[in-house]
């Protein structure tokens, strides 16, 4: 996942924003009413701190080692057993990142940071539920009142792009990165989600803990022959030990879990799937409101258009909440943290014990196939229509009426557990799904 900082260097700067400039094409509509992504309040955990921080009614404290990185991680309850390590030069702080010296990622639910040891900034962004990804930084200065700063214009040169679902959003990508990390793009990359074969996955990040004899392209430097990059797949497998590899007592964990890496890339597609659905149905809305009032028409009229357009993203939302096309797992998983332990913990249970939060790593990467993000307050203030075609049709999934063939990998059991937990856990499942 790349989350921009403010760039140090021009060059780096503008090679970067090329790149990302020709993925994103013309501005998106979401930078004017009634979004107005540049100028609207947020109000993601980050942009909550950022407002304490500014009245004083919260401190941060600095820590010599690290900086404003542990203090920043308690305050929005973002755990360190989350850490990711990427050494691919895939961000505007690319001249800092090496292979010794990759850039740590952290999560929560709905907040991502980053960070480089002896960077500039703390790097945080968060889903908001108006706004999709909202970009910030902390400048790493003991200072008495530390300041968040919003990043607006920067960051979507990278961040708001078809690979994010064209709004400001996340994404994870695996390049064949050459010996200083720089990726060899010639070669292809990869964006990166839940249904990509593991073979395709985390080109450029180190990866600690064990997958049997399934391959991926982490913790390996690709050689350029001949034009064409390749990478020894089987001599990064199974590592548990990044020692000699790079710098990680730099590193508030020892380890690039994994099974975090697995979640992570399904989460920021999902947090974007959830953005470009409520984004959409705003200003689907705002539209027929501007007619609503030339055609005489009343105000809360809603056109076909209108209803076609909620629909569909919610439709999309659906099919990638239910982890339609996942790639299945031929061996188990096993990560090397506390993150697995951790992560399932949090999950709110039904009567029988169960939970969305529950890990399989066996075959799939969860036991009940539907995104814990159901639970996140982007999804539980998405507009309307767009809430209730989702939960009507994840409804008519779960009782076997929909029978369309991309949910065949649900058995009945399975959909029956996910219709129990989610009656017992959910109000809008409840009030919207019609069961």
């Amino acid at each position: 996942m790349a989350i921009c900082r403010r760039p140090m260097r021009i060059g780096w700067m503008l090679a970067a924003s090329l790149l990302c400039l020709a993925a994103r094409g013309a501005e998106l509509e979401y930078e004017a009413a009634p979004i107005s992504y540049l100028t609207a309040q947020a109000t993601d955990p980050v942009a909550h701190l950022m407002a304490d921080l500014e009245s004083g009614k919260r401190q941060l404290r600095f820590d010599d080692r690290y900086g404003y990185l542990p203090a920043v991680l308690e305050a929005l309850g973002v755990p360190e057993n989350s850490q990711t390590l990427v050494f691919s030069k895939t961000s505007f702080q690319a001249h800092l990142i090496n292979p010794q010296r990759p850039r740590a990622l952290y999560f929560s639910d709905n907040v991502y940071i980053g960070y480089v040891p002896e960077g500039d900034v703390v790097e945080m962004s968060a889903a908001d539920p108006a706004l999709g990804a909202v970009f910030y930084t902390l400048d790493q200065k003991a200072v008495e009142r530390p300041l968040i700063e919003r990043r607006t214009h920067d960051c979507l040169q990278c961040h708001s792009s078809p690979r994010t679902c064209d709004v400001p959003g996340h994404v994870v990508r695996s390049v064949f990165p050459d010996r200083r990390g720089m990726p060899i793009y010639h070669a292809g990359t990869f964006d990166i989600d839940h249904t990509s074969p593991l073979s395709e996955r985390w080109g450029g990040w180190y990866v600690t803990g064990k997958h049997g004899k399934q391959t991926h392209m982490g913790n390996q430097i690709a050689r350029d022959v001949g034009g064409k990059a390749e990478i020894d797949s089987a001599a990064g497998a199974n590592l548990l030990d990044l020692a000699g590899r790079c710098e990680i007592g730099a590193y508030l964990k020892p380890s690039s879990d994994i099974v975090a890496l697995m979640v992570l890339e399904h989460q920021t597609q999902m947090h974007n799937r959830i953005a470009r659905a409520a984004i959409e149905e705003r200003m689907a809305a705002y539209y027929d409101e501007s007619l609503n009032e030339s055609l005489e028409r009343p105000a809360d009229y809603r056109s076909e258009t209108f209803h076609r357009r909620c629909d569909r993203q919610a439709d999309k939302l659906l099919e990638y909440a239910l982890f339609c096309g996942e790639t299945q797992l031929t061996e188990p998983i096993e990560g090397n943290s506390e993150f697995a332990v951790d992560f399932a913990a949090k999950g709110v249970r039904d009567a029988a014990g169960r939970s969305l939060r529950d890990l399989d790593l066996h075959t799939r990467l969860f036991r009940y196939p539907l995104s814990y993000l159901v639970y996140s307050e982007p999804m539980k203030q998405l507009p309307p229509a767009v809430k209730e075609h989702f939960y009507r049709g994840l409804g008519r999934v779960l009782a076997g009426e929909d029978r369309d063939p991309k949910y065949a990998r649900l058995d009945g059991d399975t959909r029956r557990a996910i219709h129990e937990i989610l009656l017992a856990t959910s109000e809008d499942y409840r009030a919207l799904s019609g069961r």
